[in-house]
């Protein structure tokens, strides 16, 4: 976005240098509008960063902008100033056409008219006359009929004579026709903006240049007035198009906004579904940015539409990340106290009362949410070692206690069944049995660990294999109890 505000100031300070500022208004806004809509797009993708790092965003100093800022004032007060005194150009240049229509009108007054000795002078006034620039636009017409009226006038009054008449009309002629060479030149000029501006110019000075001789007239106007058709069609032709690409346009960025428009805010629940809607955003904010302008009516109000909705999707996105991140600290801040009780509890002996406390830990824990990924793991790593540390000193004393009984059972049998060859295979079923037993409550606190991100098909094998387990331990009950009963 830095190299295209670059260029946009380029484009500005390269028509400052070259343009008439008095005719360069629509560029300069249309250039002031591309700019800001890039500063806009600029700040908009720098706020969302800042907002997604959890970050306040403030908008820093653009030497860019102040640049192009700059230009905009060097402009403004280039055209004010020129535009003040073309204005004082065309007030006094209508102060001296009046006073030459004045002076024309004297000379045209049959009563005081010296024919003879006023003719060099009116000559002189007509000179004057053509050195005179533009007057304010009113006044342009009833200028130009009172100089022709109090101009005829004076040529009739004076009666000058054939020969001096046909001089001026052949002087007129040759003028007229060079300006029919130059109109008729202008039709090879690409440029037709600047064909036409010349046009004008051609046509400026041929209402300025006297009569021709009547026969001469009409065919020497039609030529002038043949030419300048061709360069109005091409001016037309070429607006024509302009307008036409800009109907085009028009179009496809209304395409655009209606894809926006597709986008259904209310159905994205999820982080995927904000990323993929986040890049038909940006894919849309791109071919944007490749479409010309659409027509002068339209081009603003629907400029503002489209940066409405993309204004209202970026918001939006904002506030579900930023309803996430609460939900995550939330979520970490009850693991975190869950995880503090486990801590505390993994010492206790009190296997029994501790067992069904770390159970509800579990539960508890398999009903808060997700947190943040970067707290994930470890969190839940601290929150198993605490877990395992005591099912494992509680396996470790059931063993050690499982060892006693058995010693004690041992001694038990030595006395009271000496010398009977079936107490090898009951002592030997009844540690199959104490095993089986052990593995069995590994298994079903294991299970506890699993949730449904786990799969229900590892929770259904892990349940089968307790339900075994739970079948071998009953076999070798009944072959212990037969025993016991021989």
């Amino acid at each position: 976005m830095e190299n295209e505000k670059l260029s946009i100031v380029e484009q500005l300070r390269t028509l400052l240098s070259e343009a008439d500022v008095t005719a360069i208004k629509d560029q300069v806004n249309d250039l002031k509008n591309h700019f800001y809509r890039v500063v806009h797009q600029e700040q908009e993708t720098l706020r969302k960063a800042a907002e997604e790092a959890g970050e306040t965003f403030e908008a820093a100093a653009d030497e860019v902008e102040q640049t192009f800022r700059q230009l905009l004032s060097d402009y403004k007060q280039r055209r004010d100033e020129l535009l003040k005194q073309q204005t004082a150009e065309l007030e006094q240049n209508l102060l001296r056409k009046e006073n030459i229509i004045a002076q024309m009108k004297e000379l045209a007054n049959p009563e005081t008219a010296d024919v003879m000795g006023d003719l060099q002078k009116m000559r002189d006034l007509q000179a004057e006359w053509k050195t005179i620039g533009q007057v304010p636009a009113p006044r342009v017409q009833e200028l130009w009929r009172q100089y022709n009226l109090y101009q005829e006038q004076f040529y009739d009054l004076v009666k000058i004579n054939i020969e001096l008449r046909d001089l001026d009309f052949k002087r007129n002629f040759e003028l007229k026709t060079a300006l029919c060479e130059k109109a008729e030149a202008l039709s090879v000029n690409n440029n037709i903006v600047e064909a036409n501006r010349q046009l004008q110019q051609l046509h400026n000075e041929w209402a300025e240049i006297g009569p021709v001789a009547r026969e001469q007239r009409e065919a020497l106007w039609e030529r002038f007035k043949a030419a300048s058709t061709v360069i109005n069609k091409k001016h037309q032709a070429y607006f024509d198009a302009l307008h036409q690409r800009e109907e085009e346009n028009l179009g496809k960025k209304q395409a655009l906004i209606d894809r926006l428009k597709e986008i259904d805010l209310a159905k994205l629940k999820s982080n995927k579904a904000w990323d993929e809607a986040s890049e038909r955003v940006q894919a849309i904010q791109q071919e944007w940015r490749t479409i010309g302008f659409a027509p002068k009516k339209f081009n603003q109000s629907i400029y503002d539409e489209y940066r409405a909705l993309c204004e209202q999707f970026f918001k939006a996105k904002a506030g579900f990340y930023k309803s996430t991140r609460d939900m995550f600290s939330e979520n970490l801040r009850l693991k975190r106290e869950l995880l503090a009780k486990a801590e505390e509890l993994k010492s206790s002996q009190q296997w029994q009362e501790a067992t069904q406390q770390f159970v509800e830990l579990q539960n508890e824990w398999k009903k808060i949410g997700p947190v943040a990924r970067k707290y994930s793991d470890d969190i839940w790593k601290q929150f198993t070692a605490a877990c395992d540390a005591f099912f494992e000193a509680k396996r470790e004393a059931s063993k050690q206690e499982r060892e006693a009984f058995k010693q004690r059972r041992e001694k038990a049998s030595e006395k009271w069944h000496k010398g009977l060859e079936n107490m090898t295979d009951r002592n030997r079923l009844i540690r199959m049995y104490e095993a089986l037993q052990a593995e069995i409550r590994t298994a079903e606190n294991n299970i506890l660990f699993f949730t449904s991100k786990s799969g229900n098909a590892l929770v259904a094998g892990l349940q089968k294999k307790i339900d075994e387990l739970k079948k071998q331990a009953a076999d070798i009950e009944n072959k212990i109890n037969e025993l016991d009963h021989e």
